[in-house]
């Protein structure tokens, strides 16, 4: 049995919730694709929350057993699209609370005619405690996510000991952590919060290579432009049996 139950507090959540104005074309990829590939899950108090209870068969909202993959604050899709299409025999789950940037990931779907890819509208680090059952996670994605600079509100950060907790419960041995951000300090923080994790091992023991599928975004290149450093980093779930 794992020695570490999963444990995680949503109070304090770890983006901004910006407006939910859609331009035309959004709305209209909203409209026209959101009924097939937008799934709904029961709410709790926040609009961005996961009902306790809430359940979904991820196998009958793909239509397909297959392996299961989570990226949490997908935006508007750019990194997620391109990366589903190069991973077919993959179910792709994409969380996501800015609705406008879901409707860009729609528009994107429709364009690029990929099927693998779910969408919901929530506080993916609750989501993914609450809706997934333990072991069912190949892959969980989270890629620059908000770095909160300031000392004050680190503790919204994504990336903690506690969130680390759930991926490891999530993850089938052997699954995988990718994580990529452009500010050092936020890079330095996530070894120290994972690095000593039990059930989690750092592949690459320090930085790992750029993942070569997963493009440069905009957001990227303008951490690239300023003089940023990316900073790449997989973990794996190891086998409690090991330990």
């Amino acid at each position: 049995m794992d020695p570490l139950p999963p444990r995680l507090r949503r109070d304090v959540v770890s983006f901004v919730r910006r407006s939910t104005r859609m331009n035309e074309s959004q709305q209209k990829a909203w409209e026209r694709l959101g009924g097939r590939f937008v799934i709904d899950v029961e709410r709790g108090e926040m609009s961005t929350a996961v009902a306790d209870g809430a359940r979904i068969d991820w196998d009958e909202a793909f239509g397909r057993t297959a392996p299961l993959i989570v990226e949490i604050g997908s935006g508007g899709g750019d990194s997620l699209v391109p990366m589903a299409a190069g991973r077919p025999e993959a179910n792709i789950v994409a969380f996501e609370v800015f609705e406008p940037a879901v409707a860009s990931t729609l528009g994107r779907i429709g364009r690029e005619g990929i099927d693998n890819v779910r969408v919901v509208v929530a506080d993916g680090a609750q989501a993914l405690a609450k809706l997934f059952d333990d072991g069912s996670v190949s892959e969980l994605w989270t890629f620059f996510a908000d770095p909160w600079h300031k000392a004050r509100h680190h503790k919204r950060r994504l990336v903690s000991g506690g969130f680390a907790d759930v991926v490891a419960a999530k993850l089938a041995p052997g699954g995988v952590w990718r994580l990529a951000t452009d500010w050092e300090d936020y890079a330095l923080w996530m070894r120290d919060e994972l690095d000593d994790h039990p059930l989690l091992t750092n592949v690459h023991d320090g930085w790992a290579p750029r993942l070569a599928e997963r493009p440069v975004t905009k957001y990227e290149a303008k951490g690239l432009a300023a003089g940023r450093t990316i900073h790449d980093l997989t973990y794996r779930r190891v086998d409690a049996a090991q330990d």
